[in-house]
């Protein structure tokens, strides 16, 4: 869903997928296909600076147990609202952000910085955050067809793999729907956040 929003109505631009800005960045250099320089450099600073802040602090409170994965989603969701905020009535950019556009993609690249350090803490097996090539890779080499035990053999590592795919396009599907129906980006940006703050809740039931 944050990939929706970023590519459709602020971008076009990644603001988890980073290989893609590299790309943008580099077309945009050379002056292919009408791309803005000013969102994926944004975007790029933007991670970069939320992932050394969350690995600063997730780093400082790994000796509170779960304390500090509740903590990360409530900041990551935090900034999503402030992204939301930012992108309030703003219309697509159609190719041509403004100000506020990459105002709002820098916040939810923040955001998505944290995200990722989060996610690589957490490691769950064969469920990338943003990355669905190594997923596929491992997926297709790992199965009956490839049968390559280094890339974890096994129905349950083949059922992770599907469903991680599964999921990251559900959340495309939704978001691109969400924006079709008429949906302003930020309704969608507080869908996501909701979403974040529902795992957190959870995951506080689930370890009391």
């Amino acid at each position: 869903m944050i990939e929706a929003v970023s590519l459709l109505a602020l971008g076009p631009v990644f603001t988890a997928m980073q290989t893609g800005d590299v790309l943008f960045l580099a077309f945009g250099a050379v002056g292919e296909g009408g791309l803005s320089l000013s969102a994926p450099v944004a975007s790029l600073s933007a991670f970069a600076v939320g992932t050394a802040v969350g690995a600063r602090m997730e780093t400082r409170l790994q000796s509170h147990r779960h304390r500090w994965f509740r903590l990360a989603l409530a900041v990551e969701a935090g900034l999503i609202c402030v992204a939301a905020l930012t992108a309030w009535d703003l219309p697509r950019s159609g190719g041509v952000p403004t100000a506020r556009h990459v105002a709002a993609t820098a916040v939810l690249a923040l955001a998505m910085g944290i995200r990722g350090v989060t996610a690589m803490r957490v490691a769950v097996p064969d469920v990338p955050t943003t990355l669905v090539t190594r997923t596929m890779t491992a997926m297709i080499g790992g199965s009956v067809v490839g049968h390559d035990a280094a890339l974890g053999y096994g129905k349950r590592a083949g059922l992770r793999r599907v469903a991680s795919i599964l999921a990251m396009f559900a959340g495309g599907v939704i978001g691109a729907l969400l924006l079709r129906a008429g949906r302003s980006a930020t309704v969608v940006l507080f869908a996501a956040a909701a979403m974040v703050v529902a795992v957190a809740v959870l995951h506080l039931t689930r370890t009391r």
